[in-house]
């Protein structure tokens, strides 16, 4: 019997040997159904694939978070690319490190190192911190969350998704203990990071230099996501804006990934 190494070693090796062909990213309708955190995690995708220009389609479908084997819930985006797939942000970083394309190939093993810690931070504050608010407050949840959650439903079943996606989002909250944040709270921990973030920017294209990398495409996914998704609570967008150069980078990547396009 093959051991999982040895299977997982398989694995890697028939993904790499694999065509870069059908790719499809599946994520929710932007307009009616996606939510804070899913938009931010599908754009991410998107510009990472954008930056390694490789091919893509985007999939629209409201069941996306739906489409594993089996029909479990998936974290969004879905992405298939030949016989593969795999959600999220950073397993479809993996699934394309596996087919030998890296975006920090040039960076030392320090850089790297730092690069990682900068993306976890990113991925984990952020999300956190728009599943806050799109659970923990009222008027968004009420006004935003709950409507594009139970829009592509009748109305029964528009109650038990609601009801389920806000029993994950909380328990994902208590685990990480920002069940009892304020939104002062959040807002401090938001804050410190764009500093950091924009720190490292400094004047430079990218995060390390002239250059993308994932963590571009991270901080990218996030950051615009909050700029400009309406709110009744603009907290998170108006706490972005206080950093000009992240501004001003959100700017600059959308043009050279998303303008032409």
């Amino acid at each position: 019997m093959p051991s999982i190494i040895g299977g997982e070693f398989l694995r890697q090796e028939s993904l790499a040997m694999e065509p870069w062909v059908d790719a499809e990213l599946y994520q929710p309708y932007e307009a009616e159904t996606i939510l804070l955190p899913e938009n931010s995690s599908c754009l991410a995708a998107k510009t990472y694939l954008r930056m390694c220009n490789l091919p893509f389609e985007v999939k629209f479908a409201p069941n996306a978070e739906f489409m594993s084997s089996g029909g479990r819930t998936t974290k969004l985006p879905f992405f298939r690319v030949g016989a593969f797939f795999t959600s999220e942000f950073e397993p479809i970083v993996n699934l394309v490190e596996n087919k030998g394309i890296s975006l920090t190939e040039n960076l030392t093993e320090d850089e790297k190192s730092d690069a990682r810690a900068f993306l976890a931070l990113t991925e984990n504050i952020f999300t956190y911190a728009e599943l806050f608010v799109s659970y923990m407050d009222e008027d968004v949840f009420e006004n935003v969350t709950k409507p594009r959650t139970a829009s592509a439903y009748n109305y029964l079943l528009g109650i038990i998704q609601n009801w389920r996606k806000k029993r994950h989002a909380l328990k994902q909250l208590e685990v990480m203990q920002w069940n009892d944040f304020t939104m002062e709270e959040v807002i401090d921990k938001v804050s410190t990071l764009c500093s950091n973030l924009d720190a490292k920017l400094g004047d430079k294209p990218f995060m390390y230099g002239n250059n993308p990398i994932e963590l571009d495409a991270a901080v990218f996914g996030h950051l615009f996501t909050i700029l400009t998704t309406p709110l009744p609570n603009e907290q998170l967008a108006e706490t972005i804006r206080q950093y000009p150069g992240l501004v001003k980078f959100c700017q600059r990547v959308e043009a050279k990934y998303f303008k032409s396009k």
